[in-house]
C-alpha cells in the first residue's frame, strides 16, 4: 500500500508497519525473539557481515522488531537512520565511546541530566576532555571550543530546571566549525521539535519516556539527521568508510557502540515503544496543555516560590521555546516557600505518584536535592539553581481538574 504524499505523522506512525511489510497481513510489526539468523548459502552470509547486502546475523546488532522502530524513529526525527539501544543512557554511552578517542574535548551543557553528566564525568576520567558552559549562551559554547574539540552536546529542555539551550546559534557555531553537534531531544520528543531544523547531526532519545509513553519498556536511540558530513570526522575508523559517508557515523555507532557494548534493546520492549509511539501526538498535546495549565496556576499560589516551565512568560527562554517548539513540552518544576516541607507536601498528593520517571501518561513528582541530584553534593546543586524545596513534576494526561485539585489540597494542608 502506497503513502500519500501530504499525510500526517500520526497516519504516517499507526501505517507504518505494514507499508513496509508485515508477515501474514499483520497490523503490527511481529516479535522477532530469535538470537541467531541463518543464511542458505555461506557467500549470502558473508555478504551480509560485510554490509553488501541488508539482513542480520545476531540479535546484538538487532532484529527485524528493532529495525521496525528504527524505522518509525527515523521518520519522526526526519533522519537517514537510526540505532536502537537498551536505554537511553545506553544510547548517549555507545554514541560517545565508539566516536570519542582520548584527547578528543567535548563541549556540553552544565545543565545536563545527572546521569549524562556523570557519564560525561566518566569519560573525563578515560582521557576526554571536558567543558560544562551554560549552554541557554552560544557565546559560551563558543569560549569553550579548543582545537581538539569533536562533539558539542545539548539538551532541548533540561531536566529539572527546563532551561533552554540557545539551540539555533549553537547550530550555526558548530557548523561554522565542522563540529558533532548531538542534541538529547528527550523533553521535547520529535513531536515538538526536530532538532535537525537547527543544524543537529545526531539526536537522542530516551523511548522509555514520552515516545513510549505508558512506563513499560525501557530504550533509546539514536538518530542521524543527514546534516552532519562525516567525511570530515576524524574518528572514523577505515572499515566503516564505505559507499555514501552520510552512513559512515551510524555504522560505526552500530558497529563499535551496539555490538561492542552490546546494550541491545529487547524485542519486546521495541514492540512497546513502536505501539506506544503511535499515540505520541495525541498524549503530547493533552500532557503539554495540562503542563502549561498547572504550572501557570502553581505560579500564582502563595506558598510558591517559583515555577520552571518554558510555556510561562516569566520563563529566561521562553521566546526562543515559544519560536522553536510546538509546546513547552510535559516537565516543570516549582520551589516551595523556605517554611515548607516538600517532602510533607508530596505526602499529601493522592493523584500524583511519587517517582523518578518522566514522560508518563501518569503524573509523577520527586524531591529533586533529596534523590536524583543528591549524590551532587550541595554546592554543585547551588550552581545548577536547585534548592531544596526544588520538587519536579512530569505531567501526564489526567483530566485536569483532578490534577489541580491534587496539588490545591497539597498547599492547603501546609
Amino acid at each position: 500500500m502506497e503513502k500519500s504524499g501530504n499525510e500526517g505523522l500520526t497516519t504516517r506512525l499507526l501505517h507504518a508497519d505494514r507499508r513496509g511489510g508485515v508477515e501474514h497481513g499483520a497490523t503490527h510489526k511481529p516479535l522477532h525473539p530469535s538470537s541467531a539468523f541463518g543464511y542458505e548459502t555461506a557467500r549470502e552470509l558473508v555478504s551480509v557481515f560485510q554490509g553488501e547486502r541488508s539482513g542480520h546475523v545476531y540479535a546484538r546488532q538487532g532484529n527485524p522488531t528493532n529495525v521496525a522502530l528504527e524505522t518509525k524513529l527515523t521518520m519522526l526525527e526526519d533522519g537517514v537512520g537510526s540505532v536502537s539501544f537498551a536505554t537511553g543512557m545506553a544510547a548517549i554511552a555507545s554514541l560517545m565511546l565508539a566516536l570519542l578517542k582520548r584527547d578528543d574535548h567535548i563541549v556540553a551543557s552544565r545543565f545536563l541530566f545527572g546521569n549524562t553528566a556523570s557519564l560525561l564525568n566518566t569519560l573525563e576520567g578515560l582521557g576526554c576532555g571536558l567543558t560544562l558552559v551554560d549552554a541557554t549562551d552560544a557565546a559560551e559554547v563558543e569560549r569553550a571550543i579548543t582545537p581538539r574539540t569533536r562533539m558539542v552536546f545539548v539538551e532541548t529542555i533540561a531536566n529539572p530546571g527546563t532551561q533552554v539551550a540557545d539551540l539555533e546559534a549553537i547550530g550555526r557555531l558548530c557548523g561554522e566549525r565542522g563540529l558533532l553537534y548531538v542534541v538529547d531531544n528527550t523533553m521535547t520528543t520529535p513531536y515538538l521539535f526536530r532538532p535537525k531544523a537547527v543544524g543537529a547531526g545526531l539526536v537522542v532519545n530516551s523511548l522509555t519516556k514520552s515516545i513510549g509513553g505508558h512506563g513499560n519498556a525501557l530504550g533509546g536511540a539514536v538518530t542521524d539527521t543527514g546534516v552532519f558530513d562525516w567525511s570530515r570526522f576524524a574518528n572514523i575508523a577505515e572499515p566503516y568508510k564505505k559507499g555514501d559517508p552520510r552512513g559512515w557515523g551510524l555504522l560505526q555507532i552500530r558497529k563499535r557502540g551496539l555490538r561492542d557494548i552490546g546494550a541491545t534493546l529487547a524485542a519486546d520492549a521495541a514492540h512497546r515503544i513502536a505501539t506506544g509511539a503511535e499515540t505520541l501526538a495525541l498524549r503530547m498535546d493533552r500532557a503539554c496543555d495540562n503542563a502549561l495549565r498547572l504550572a501557570t496556576w502553581l505560579a500564582a499560589q502563595p506558598g510558591v516560590k517559583r515555577v520552571n516551565h518554558p510555556g510561562l512568560e516569566t520563563h529566561p527562554q521562553h521566546a526562543n521555546a515559544k519560536r522553536w517548539f510546538k509546546a513547552g513540552g510535559t516537565l516543570m518544576s516549582f520551589e516551595l516557600d523556605d517554611a515548607r516541607d516538600c517532602l510533607a507536601f508530596l505526602d499529601a498528593l493522592q493523584v500524583v505518584i511519587k517517582s523518578s520517571h518522566l514522560g508518563d501518561n501518569r503524573t509523577l513528582a520527586i524531591p529533586v536535592a533529596h534523590t536524583i541530584f543528591w549524590e551532587m553534593g550541595a554546592q554543585r546543586r547551588q550552581a545548577m539553581g536547585i534548592a531544596d524545596s526544588l520538587i519536579r513534576v512530569s505531567v501526564g494526561i489526567e483530566d485536569h481538574e483532578d490534577l489541580r485539585a491534587d496539588f490545591e489540597r497539597a498547599l492547603a494542608a501546609g
